[in-house]
């Protein structure tokens, strides 16, 4: 496999070792990693070795992860192996990753965010509004599930498990009459076209961090900071600061129905829209701030803070357990 990568980074050999889930979205994120980090610095595709790294969200399929751990399940493992030094970065899907980072590592770098929406994908019907009362759709999200049955409080929910082939793979089995999907993954398996209706994000707002691929290594790893130093993204870095903070004051998992979506605007501003939901869509807070992005991370703070006011304590009491 190579030897770790220390000191400065060896642009004659040494193997950087990228940790990743094995699905074929995730392989793609952590091409784009890879490719971005061989521009950024003229290194060879043989600099680097990607990791496969089987998690318990990818073998704990028969549950929703809200019954068995959240949004950890996609992480501990790959963090496991960061941490044991078994490899040298881990790359992630941005809305996987739990509010506390373990002990020892930290968040180095966020790339370019793709497109946050969500995109409705239906076996015979083209959108939302047209699916027949009573349609069975498949989510594994409990967000998506609120926000669907804020629309369509008829429509049957089930538990959607799976990567995305799958998932499309039981739509046209006849499983399901629809699912629900982020564009993002979509684009980046070329399978855009699969989309029936894309959601407008200010009506179905998306999860925090959805569309950004995020990069981990341990505190202290001063090499390996400066090797993906050059292909962070400083707006997407703001908005995910916003949005992890939200998510942080509301103690956000895959327990409970959260979305965010933080927007730079170019010009040190930063718009921000959050919303906590009961798992039925009937009870739903939000909030939409303004503010600077130099103080994202209190932007965010100050949104949760506003939704757990308007909530009140027991917002969350039961079915959040």
């Amino acid at each position: 496999m190579g030897e770790r990568i220390s000191g400065e980074a060896d642009k004659g050999g040494a193997t950087i070792r990228i940790g990743t889930r094995g699905s074929q979205l995730a392989l793609a994120q952590a091409a784009e990693v890879r490719a971005r980090l061989m521009a950024a610095h003229g290194l060879p595709e043989e600099a680097f070795a990607i990791e496969i790294i089987s998690t318990s969200g990818d073998r704990i399929l028969d549950r929703p992860l809200s019954e068995v751990g959240g949004k950890g399940l996609f992480t501990k493992e790959i963090e496991l192996a960061l941490l044991e030094r078994r490899i040298d970065i881990a790359v992630h899907s941005s809305k996987d990753m739990a509010t506390a980072v373990p002990e020892g590592l930290s968040l180095f770098a966020y790339l370019p965010r793709e497109d946050v929406r969500d995109v409705f994908i239906g076996r015979s019907v083209e959108t939302i509004a047209d699916l027949p009362r009573g349609a069975r759709v498949g989510t594994a999200s409990l967000r998506r599930q609120a926000l669907l049955k804020r629309l369509r409080p008829d429509l049957d929910i089930v538990t959607f498990r799976g990567n995305v082939q799958s998932r499309l793979r039981k739509l046209e089995a006849g499983e399901v009459e629809a699912t629900l999907l982020a564009l993002a993954g979509l684009k980046r398996l070329a399978n855009e076209a699969a989309a029936t209706q894309i959601l407008d994000a200010q009506s179905f707002p998306p999860a925090p961090g959805q569309g950004a691929i995020c990069i981990q290594g341990r505190d202290g790893d001063g090499a390996v900071e400066t090797l993906v130093a050059p292909i962070a993204d400083a707006p997407t870095g703001v908005a995910l600061g916003a949005e992890r903070a939200f998510l942080a004051v509301l103690d956000g998992s895959c327990r409970t129905p959260i979305a965010a979506h933080a927007v730079p605007d170019g010009a040190g501003g930063l718009a921000f829209h959050g919303m906590i939901l009961t798992p039925d869509g009937a009870s739903v807070h939000e909030t939409r701030l303004s503010g600077s992005a130099a103080d994202a991370e209190a932007l965010g703070r100050e949104a949760g803070r506003r939704v757990l006011e308007a909530a009140g304590p027991g917002f969350f009491a039961g079915w959040a357990d």
